[in-house]
């Protein structure tokens, strides 16, 4: 399936301003809220469902949703993160430790994992690709996973996992037949497959960017690969530490892991890995770029001097001519003839057409 084609304006904002930490010398476990309010009101989505089932969904606005406690999954989705008494709220309802809390509510926080008594606690960044302001944008997800439970936490109210919904929907997905460790590596693996086709818009925007550097380069296509350079830079400090998460959570020794979960995981791993290979890929393309750039931008100004010096090549032995004739002695030879103004400029022309003709068979214009 093809993929639209991106446009590649150069924008003067290219990298946002970061904001500092507000959590700053505060006692571990303190839940402040780091990011920006996006949302006027969290937004709660409870997702129950067993093997053989029914699947039940409630949506929730400012409080948790009441469970049967029959299913053997509950999911719990929550959609925006500046209501802290929500998030604590729910911590303290399946157990999940302070240190956690503290990090699902610093937005700046790292991709990692950690393995508690009680759950599994992953942090990855959701990456999209905002084509008006030519940027990557990172939204944090955390994924908390207990005994019968998954937590999910985001800051927007985009619906990140609408294929998990779906195969959660589905009676004959793998998914209604596994524990919570299954659905935890389901929300992070369909995260992860979003940065495929980020790589592959990058991939258009970088092809599109090579023909305009052979078409036309000038300051414009600098500025764009300056873009892509900081877009890159953002991809890998984002992915480079999820490669050590996801890799520690295939490793990990948790009666919370089912049997036969760790192969899953580790696929996903490979798939992180191969991410990082394509961004390494990408970032060989932006050198490979920058240098065509200057050759381009090389051959311009050589082409330019090549033909300045042909024009002075050419002039200098007119002007040489017009110099001697024009010295102001009373006795020179020439200066008497008839025709001697004609001749002079016949000599000329045939100069003038002799150099232009042999820089034409040396092919130098």
């Amino acid at each position: 399936m093809s993929l639209p084609k991106i446009s590649t304006k150069a924008t003067l904002n290219l990298k946002p301003r970061k904001k500092k930490r507000q959590n700053t010398g505060l006692a571990p476990g303190s839940l402040i809220f780091t990011g920006q309010k996006k949302l006027e009101e969290a937004q709660v989505m409870l997702v129950e469902y067993s093997i053989d089932g029914e699947v039940t969904e409630q949506r929730a606005e400012g409080k948790i949703p009441d469970s049967d406690g029959q299913a053997m999954v509950r999911w719990y989705d929550v959609r925006g993160l500046h209501d802290v008494g929500l998030v604590e709220q729910l911590g303290q309802r399946f157990g999940v430790h302070p240190l956690a809390l503290e990090d699902i509510l610093d937005t700046q926080q790292r991709p990692k994992f950690e393995d508690y008594e009680n759950g599994l606690f992953l942090i990855l960044k959701a990456l999209s690709y905002d084509e008006e302001k030519q940027r990557v944008q990172t939204e944090q997800v955390a994924i908390f996973a207990g005994d019968g439970f998954v937590l999910s936490f985001q800051e927007n109210e985009t619906d990140l996992f609408p294929g998990v919904r779906e195969r959660i929907h589905s009676g004959r997905a793998k998914i209604r037949k596994r524990k919570a460790d299954y659905l935890a590596y389901a929300l992070a693996d369909n995260i992860v497959d979003q940065y495929y086709l980020l790589l592959d818009r990058i991939d258009l925007i970088l092809d599109d960017l090579e023909e305009e550097i052979l078409a036309n380069a000038n300051r414009n296509s600098k500025s764009k690969i300056h873009n892509l350079r900081l877009q890159t830079i953002t991809l890998r400090k984002t992915i480079a530490p999820l490669r050590d998460a996801i890799g520690a959570f295939s490793r990990v020794d948790s009666p919370l892991m089912s049997e036969g979960t760790d192969v899953f995981v580790r696929d996903l791993y490979d798939h992180v890995v191969q991410i990082m290979e394509n961004i390494d890929t990408i970032r060989d393309m932006m050198n490979g770029l920058y240098d065509l750039y200057l050759s381009e931008i090389s051959f311009k100004m050589n082409s330019i001097m090549q033909v300045l010096t042909i024009i002075s090549t050419i002039f200098i032995p007119l002007t040489f001519l017009a110099g001697i004739y024009g010295m102001n002695f009373e006795h020179m030879p020439e200066l008497s003839w008839e025709y001697g103004y004609y001749y002079l400029w016949g000599v000329m022309i045939m100069i003038s057409g002799a150099l232009i003709y042999y820089f034409r068979r040396r092919n130098w214009l």
